[in-house]
């Protein structure tokens, strides 16, 4: 985790690689997901290792995105050539950053738009380009997010009217006041009171979730730090705000990532049916009436809810689904509306931007939703 907290928006995805021996029979028609709608699949992915920010005795955001999209390319097995527009996402810096980062990649006349949504920003890009590519705008695309920060806390400072201002109010009354804490581990950990409050969770609860995700770091090559901790470690580092300690924060990042999309017919003509992983179920949303109601709901609690909905609604009708389900397939997949419940789930990549922020959307993921997978 490495980009500020998403209170505007968030996106969730589904992605359901085809099995070898189906590319015959799964890439054959997109009839079924509605007039105009063309199967998306991604062809390539690449990304730079993630570290503090340098200023300008690190890589430029240029550089990075160059490896980041060079890397996804490669995966692919696709010229530059063939990609047809560009979605880059990043939050800190001027317009027009995404032309002239992929300047390092050549001067291809691209249609190239720039997006900024805090922490869904990468997830941002990645769901304007599949739209890009499912209403036949393009055959191949790519999305491409990348950040060059600055040390410390994030700010708040903006002209004008602040985009959390609404959110600093609300907080300020959850608490009785406002705080001279950084704002986003403020919102996060009093989202994590509120929890503790309602159902007795404990502060050693939080932080096995960042125990968790430490020692899964140790054998990430990307990671910013591979450092493994106990919990009792977790625990004893700085205090930010009760219950968050230090370790169960993210860290301002620089770094790159970057995908390739392409639809079913682009894919059969470059015969990557082996390595194409279809999108399909994705979902943007932002914030509803209920948003100010308490600090779970603040922190984007009821837009996960809808958005993990409405990804896996579109999962349930996926032609891809429908065909696995046939008894043929090493996917073993019930019609609706039994589902699969979230025991049978095998990953889940979750923006962990704070403990508790893992813990309750964890219950956003599950609550009264059917989820998808295939074994």
């Amino acid at each position: 985790t490495t980009t500020p907290p998403h209170f505007a928006m968030a996106a969730r995805q589904l992605l359901q690689r085809v099995p070898a021996g189906f590319s015959g029979r799964l890439l054959s028609s997109s009839a079924a997901l509605g007039p105009g709608r063309e199967r998306v699949f991604v062809i390539g992915v690449g990304m730079t290792k993630f570290q503090k920010p340098l200023g300008p005795q690190g890589p430029s955001y240029p550089e990075m995105a160059k490896e980041a999209v060079s890397n996804a390319l490669q995966d692919s097995g696709v010229p530059y050539e063939a990609i047809q527009a560009a979605n880059v996402g990043y939050v800190f810096g001027s317009s027009t950053r995404g032309q002239r980062a992929l300047y390092e990649m050549g001067l291809t006349g691209l249609p190239v738009s720039n997006c900024n949504n805090n922490c869904s920003t990468g997830s941002t890009a990645l769901f304007q380009t599949r739209n890009l590519v499912a209403g036949g705008l393009a055959r191949c695309a790519l999305a491409l997010g990348f950040e060059k920060m600055q040390k410390g806390s994030l700010s708040l400072d903006d002209e004008g009217v602040n985009p959390l201002d609404k959110h600093m109010t609300a907080m300020a009354q959850f608490a009785g006041g406002p705080s001279d804490a950084p704002a986003a581990p403020w919102m996060f950990a009093m989202a994590g009171q509120e929890h503790s409050k309602r159902y007795g969770t404990t502060k050693e609860q939080f932080a096995r979730v960042a125990v968790k995700n430490h020692r899964h770091s140790v054998n990430n090559p990307y990671a910013q730090f591979q450092d493994e901790y106990s919990l009792e470690e977790i625990l004893a580092s700085k205090e930010i705000f009760e219950p968050l300690t230090k370790l169960q924060c993210s860290p301002t990042s620089d770094g790159a990532g970057a995908a390739v999309l392409a639809n079913e017919e682009f894919v059969k003509t470059h015969k990557l049916q082996d390595k194409a992983v279809e999108i399909i179920g994705m979902a943007l949303a932002t914030d509803l009436q209920t948003v100010f109601d308490d600090p779970i709901q603040l922190i984007g609690y009821d837009m996960a809810r809808k958005a993990t909905k409405e990804a896996l609604d579109q999962a349930v009708g996926n032609p891809l689904m429908s065909a696995l389900s046939d008894g043929k397939s090493p996917c073993v997949i019930p019609s609706p509306p039994q589902g699969i419940t979230a025991q049978d789930v095998d990953v889940v990549e979750l923006h962990d931007c704070f403990s508790t922020n893992e813990l309750i959307t964890y219950e956003a993921l599950v609550n009264k939703i059917r989820l998808i997978t295939c074994v």
